[in-house]
């Protein structure tokens, strides 16, 4: 498309010149000429049916005509019909081979239909036919781009850049490939140049991207505040207070994902982060409201039952609800284990101040269904181990323990319950050991800090990757 007009332009009324004398095309007659100008005025003008019409009449007569069968291809890709475009511009191809324009185009379309690597073949083609076009080199890095080979994009995204230093599209693609390809500081200078052409927000953001990845922290937040002061999106908002959040700016943090979420009430994953700013500043009773309201936007999301399972630990008050958003969890999901392991403990938990309520052989089968669909699970183990316990069962107890402590030897509750039931049952020197190690454990409570650190991150990038987006 982005050459029909100064092709037109160019050839005028002998668009049907010597180079198709060659191949024996017949002279068209002034009235198909003026039919072929008529569709192509209708074609600058979008009305893309009306041009189909006129070059489908056209077309018959002058079956190996360039410019027909290119612009009657042009046409279908314009009403999104690569497949019936795409004969037409393959045709064109064949007739003209040496224009890097009619592969570009054809190249395109094969991009459109999936055909990956036809495409790949055409526009490197079309490269070396005109090195110096910036549309072709454009054309072919995105083609890489959206193949997911970023390291093939970057030489013909950055040769487009140099052809022209203004192209903002161009630009943000080959920023965008340098942070995923680890090039930050190519990454950072090239957007600072394209925030010189246009003050975005969204260069802003992808600043702010730069910056975290290359551990700037305040810079980082320093462009994402940016970003969201600029255009105060849902997407910006979630990645001005997650970059709080993941460095434990807490009260900022809240601030900014109260506001969000007011602004977008329908956004689970800004009420997941709410949640998991106030779990992290210490305020329980309000971590687990927000994450219930997370956890009815986006039943399915399952990061947001894991922080509601630890809000829930430290703040038991509001049993019920917590029990019932567990249950539906693991009914939305039977297939998976934490599903069930959750729904057990909250169920545990909730009831067990109420004896006439407490059903212990549900929660232990719960608990062996998501040691069935997940037998490696430490916690689980752990869990089914204290339920034992909790009955006198130590030698039932003991075997979950010591799978527990297989599995992950550093867990410190594992090695205190297993010393425990190690005691219970007259294994003195066995459980001395376990204690030995376990107060050696508790030292190393920094390790809790970074494990919730790690565990918020992956929210932040699953979360930004496209999970809990607004309705």
């Amino acid at each position: 498309m982005f050459w029909i007009a100064a092709l037109l332009l160019l050839a005028g009324l002998q668009m049907f010149a010597s180079e198709h004398k060659t191949r024996s095309s017949p002279k068209p007659s002034p009235t198909l000429d003026r039919e072929f100008q008529s569709a192509v005025a209708q074609y600058e003008s979008g009305h893309y049916k009306e041009a189909a019409a006129s070059l489908e009449k056209i077309q018959p007569k002058l079956p190996s005509n360039f410019e027909v069968q290119e612009l009657l291809g042009l046409v279908y890709s314009a009403q999104s019909d690569d497949a019936k475009a795409n004969p037409h511009l393959e045709k064109a191809a064949r007739l003209k081979p040496n224009s890097a324009a009619a592969r570009t185009n054809l190249a395109a379309n094969l991009t459109r239909l999936g055909k990956l690597d036809l495409a790949e073949a055409q526009f490197k083609k079309a490269a070396e036919l005109d090195p110096k076009s910036y549309d072709t080199n454009h054309n072919l890095g995105e083609a890489y781009v959206r193949a997911g080979q970023l390291a093939k994009a970057e030489p013909f995204l950055a040769l487009a850049q140099q052809i022209n230093p203004s192209s903002y599209d161009n630009g943000y693609d080959l920023a965008l490939a340098y942070l995923l390809t680890n090039h930050l500081t190519d990454a950072r200078h090239l957007v600072q140049d394209l925030l010189k052409l246009k003050d975005a927000a969204e260069l802003h953001n992808l600043l702010g991207e730069v910056e975290e990845k290359d551990g700037n922290f305040v810079p980082a937040a320093n462009e994402f505040q940016a970003a969201a002061h600029a255009d105060p999106s849902e997407s910006n908002l979630f990645d001005w207070a997650s970059e709080l959040l993941l460095h434990r700016t807490l009260d900022p943090a809240v601030d900014v994902f109260t506001q969000a979420t007011a602004r977008y009430p329908k956004s689970a994953r800004l009420a997941i982060g709410l949640g998991m700013a106030y779990y992290a500043r210490g305020n329980y009773d309000d971590a687990v409201k927000s994450l219930l309201r997370g956890a009815d936007l986006n039943p399915s999301d399952p990061d947001c039952y894991l922080f509601l399972s630890k809000a829930y630990n430290s703040s038991p008050g509001q049993a019920e609800d917590v029990i019932a958003r567990f249950r539906r969890f693991s009914e939305l999901q039977p297939a998976n284990a934490k599903a069930h392991y959750y729904y057990a403990m909250s169920l545990w938990k909730g009831k067990r101040g109420e004896d006439a309520g407490l059903d212990l052989n549900q929660i232990e089968a719960l608990l062996k269904k998501s040691l069935a669909l997940d037998p490696k699970s430490a916690e689980s183990h752990l869990q089914l181990g204290n339920l034992y316990s909790d009955q006198t069962k130590f030698p039932e107890a003991i075997p979950e323990y010591e799978t527990a402590r297989k599995l992950d030897p550093d867990l410190p509750d594992v090695r205190y319950r297993l010393g425990q039931a190690y005691v219970r049952t007259g294994k003195k020197d066995l459980a001395q050991e376990e204690f030995t190690v376990y107060q050696k454990l508790r030292e190393q409570h920094l390790a809790d800090l970074d494990k919730q650190r790690a565990e918020i991150r992956q929210f932040v990038y699953s979360a930004k990757d496209g999970a809990g987006k607004p309705e």
